[in-house]
């Protein structure tokens, strides 16, 4: 990747505020047109978003959507959108069993939202504030139940596909557990044992630290030092891993991007929450040194080979063994081209990951260590070309904000233009909800207001 070592906050705002003015419509667009009874919209196709009833994962990213847009603007047509949306739509999410993706949607809408209490932007009466935190407590025990526990204070929270799947999108969900745990929440068991839903989202991401990442040790033929699998699977009889493997990937030995990207973006915005909390947080049974060291560790591979695999402008191909690749000369010695023939590339995954880039490079720049301004100036190059004319969405026909993202090339459920052989051109809901929330992230960087965190939402009850 070629970063720009000039580039600053600063310099992005005003490709900033003409993203969320075009965002502003398409928002407005969306809940105006979508037709609810068929479910949450996932993707664009010819550029109207489809509702596609499957898990429900991104209904949170539609309502949050507008909660973030009123965050960067002030409009309170935002705000009331999304109090009328999340009232009518969400408590059914709070309390789906059926799910590992609570994080993304009740994070999305009811932390955001608290968030915004707790910075003064929205009043806290007693009742409002009460009904949003046993929101999150709620959902942050419902997904902590899908444990599938491997001995030796080892476990995870196993992915819709049983017992013996380890996802790695679910690190990033993770931050429902942490949200209730700073509420000073804990799950309950049978026979009232307490549960810790920090020791079980540490433990979960110290699983996907060392079954999902390769470091390059010789684990198979095909480590590469930051390779992420989709998914770990293992014997739940007896705890022990057996395999690597995908389900939206091209293979178990290769890397998804997008999941990679999760992996960028859930490690790093761990550690800044892990830096947060007091030492006495922890518990007796999880050593703080050695886990801090495990997810840095896993951080920086990731965040490396983002920095590797990825074209010149920071976008990387959907997976890095999709097999179009190997006709191509050097493909990421190249700027990216949405519309080549060979593989499709993925915005959503660059929008993710560069906000991990910009997390990670912060936190090692907040804790002594060196190498975050390479980071810094990674995620900044990774959303300069994000908002260019490019892939930023300017046709108001188009209900997209984020051009050119994938949601699942092995099922063939990416709309190809007539006259071409692959997708692009279409938007995702969470891709579009990443451009805003990276956005937002860095607009507050470059001017007034706190550092964007999603455990603001409780101020200091950590």
């Amino acid at each position: 990747m070629n970063i720009d070592q000039t580039i600053t906050p600063h310099r992005l705002l005003p490709a900033i505020e003409r993203m969320w003015a075009l965002s502003a419509a398409k928002i407005v667009s969306i809940d105006a047109a979508l037709d609810r009874t068929g479910g949450a919209p996932v993707h664009t196709v010819a550029g109207r978003y489809q509702p596609k009833g499957w898990t429900d994962w991104t209904q949170g990213f539609e309502f949050g959507s507008a909660v973030l847009q009123f965050d960067a603007t002030g409009e309170r047509l935002f705000l009331d959108m999304a109090l009328a949306r999340i009232r009518t739509e969400m408590p059914a999410h709070i309390t789906h069993f059926g799910v590992h993706d609570h994080g993304f949607n009740q994070v999305s809408t009811y932390g955001n939202l608290l968030r915004l209490m707790a910075e003064g932007r929205l009043p806290t009466d007693t009742g409002t504030l009460d009904y949003y935190q046993l929101a999150i407590r709620c959902s942050g025990s419902v997904q902590a139940y899908r444990w599938t526990d491997l001995g030796n204070e080892e476990g995870f929270i196993h992915s819709f596909n049983g017992p013996h799947s380890l996802f790695i999108d679910t690190l990033r969900t993770l931050r429902v557990l942490l949200l209730a745990h700073s509420l000073g929440h804990t799950m309950k068991v049978e026979g009232d044992r307490v549960i810790s839903l920090l020791e079980r989202a540490v433990a979960h991401a110290l699983a996907s630290a060392r079954y999902n990442i390769f470091y390059g040790e010789g684990r198979d033929i095909y480590d590469i030092r930051g390779r992420t699998a989709h998914e770990a699977i293992f014997n739940v009889r007896n705890g022990a891993f057996r395999c690597v493997g995908t389900q939206q990937g091209y293979s178990g030995f290769s890397t998804w991007t997008r999941g990679l990207s999760w992996a960028i973006c859930g490690f790093a915005e761990l550690l800044e929450y892990l830096e947060h909390i007091p030492a006495g947080a922890w518990s007796a049974s999880q050593d703080r040194t050695a886990a801090i060291a495990m997810l840095e560790k896993a951080a920086a591979a990731v965040c490396d080979f983002y920095l590797e695999y990825t074209t010149l402008d920071g976008i990387p191909f959907w997976d890095t063994g999709a097999p179009g690749l190997a006709k191509q000369s050097a493909p990421y010695n190249r700027w990216s081209d949405p519309a080549n023939e060979a593989e499709p590339v993925d915005s959503s995954a660059a929008a993710i990951a560069a906000q991990g880039l910009l997390r990670f490079g912060a936190w090692l720049s907040a804790t002594g260590r060196a190498g975050g301004e390479r980071y810094r100036r990674a995620g900044l190059t990774v959303l300069d070309t994000l908002l260019s004319d490019v892939y930023l969405s300017l046709s108001p026909e188009h209900q997209g904000l984020l051009l050119h993202s994938q949601y699942h090339r092995p099922n063939g459920w990416d709309y190809v233009p007539p006259g071409y052989s692959e997708p692009f051109g279409e938007a995702t809901m969470w891709g579009d909800y990443h451009l805003r929330e990276l956005a937002l992230y860095v607009q507050r960087l470059a001017g007034p207001g706190p550092y964007l965190t999603f455990f603001s939402a409780v101020g200091d009850n950590s």
